[in-house]
């Protein structure tokens, strides 16, 4: 996983948008839901249009050091002290979500899938994939996003026609009824689990893909497939459950899969959402997972990653078992803490840098 490895355009692009999708899938739409009622699609809509301006951001940062990682970029920016001690903080943030993802796999399937099997055994299964990838590198991941990409592609376009009978129309008005505050707000937790995560997406871009300017195009397209993906799922659950029904449950998108009945024969077919959600939720994990990887890779000078996929793998798995006593720690903390903490690293530090590169002419 050393910085030679090269992706392409299209392989980044895929990424990108599998990378975006991410948790979103299963969580959003109840919290959305809760917030700005029928009116949800239309905050997502409104935070995707807003990604795009972060976007503007990153990829500016990103091409002021085209040849540096995120990480480098704070070094440089910041100086050899200050530098460090903030790209350490960054690769913790990263490295936590990491193993927030691997508590939400195995509470999952351990809820929704198979209540018998205890958690760990899901945690253990799934970071095995994560350090499997570790070690093949950069172009392997790429790679498997770019096989993963049809199979999920296959599974939402069938996803959406087989639940087009249960829509009701009426379940989505009145339009634009939510007081402005909630509707802020709404926006605001659509944009930190879809957007604010891109940062990380800096680790890669723009240095490891072989095209800069087509690389960018595939950093708009990646967000903006992403975010269509889930304004249409959210307007589904809405559309189909209702907002109390969205919005009293934990994962929406699941209980919406569980309606498709197809003749009499067909049905309990809601693995097809939980595999759409295993791609995308298995990309934000390997790619938080690389970003403290190769942060802490370079933040230390040391020539190869790989002695350090091991150690930290452990930890992973160790800080994924504490990091939620249960899931209602979870849900406080996703719709409280996260909002202010990941908007610190995701909109606060790359402001910064940039108007401190820009000041000191870097």
């Amino acid at each position: 996983m050393s910085n030679k490895q090269i992706i392409s355009t299209r392989q980044f692009t895929i990424v990108t948008f599998l990378y975006s999708i991410g948790t979103s899938i299963l969580i959003i739409p109840s919290y959305l839901a809760e917030l700005s009622k029928q009116d949800s699609w239309i905050a997502a809509t409104v935070g995707v249009l807003l990604s795009i301006l972060l976007l503007m951001l990153y990829i500016t940062l990103a091409n002021t050091f085209p040849k540096r990682t995120f990480i480098e970029i704070i070094e440089k920016v910041f100086g050899k002290w200050l530098g460090k001690f903030i790209a350490i903080l960054f690769i913790i943030f990263a490295f936590m979500n990491s193993s927030e993802l691997l508590y939400f796999i195995g509470s999952f399937m351990q809820i929704e899938i198979m209540p018998e099997t205890p958690n760990t055994a899901f945690v253990l299964l799934f970071a095995l994939i994560i350090i499997m990838g570790s070690y093949l590198g950069l172009e392997t991941f790429a790679r498997s996003a770019e096989l993963f990409f049809p199979m999920f592609m296959f599974l939402f376009i069938f996803f959406i026609i087989f639940i087009t009978p249960d829509i009701k129309f009426e379940n989505i008005l009145p339009i634009l009824d939510t007081a402005p505050r909630k509707f802020i707000a709404s926006v605001l937790y659509f944009m930190s689990i879809f957007s604010f995560p891109s940062i990380m997406l800096l680790m890669i871009f723009p240095h490891t893909i072989n095209k800069n300017k087509s690389a960018q195009k595939g950093f708009y397209l990646g967000i903006l497939l992403g975010g269509f993906v889930l304004i249409l799922l959210i307007a589904l659950c809405i559309l189909a459950l209702g907002v109390i029904n969205t919005a009293s449950q934990n994962y929406p998108t699941y209980v919406l899969a569980q309606r498709i009945s197809i003749g009499n024969f067909f049905q309990r077919i809601e693995v097809i959402i939980t595999f759409m959600w295993i791609i995308t939720i298995y990309i934000r994990t390997f790619v938080y997972f690389y970003t403290a990887l190769v942060g802490l890779q370079q933040i230390f000078h040391i020539k190869n990653e790989k002695p350090l996929i091991l150690p930290l793998s452990f930890l992973l798995i160790g800080v994924s078992q504490i990091i939620h006593p249960n899931i209602t720690h979870s849900s406080i903390y996703n719709t409280g803490v996260w909002i202010p903490y990941s908007a610190t690293f995701s909109v606060i530090l790359p402001i910064f840098l940039l108007l401190i590169a820009k000041i000191r002419r870097l």
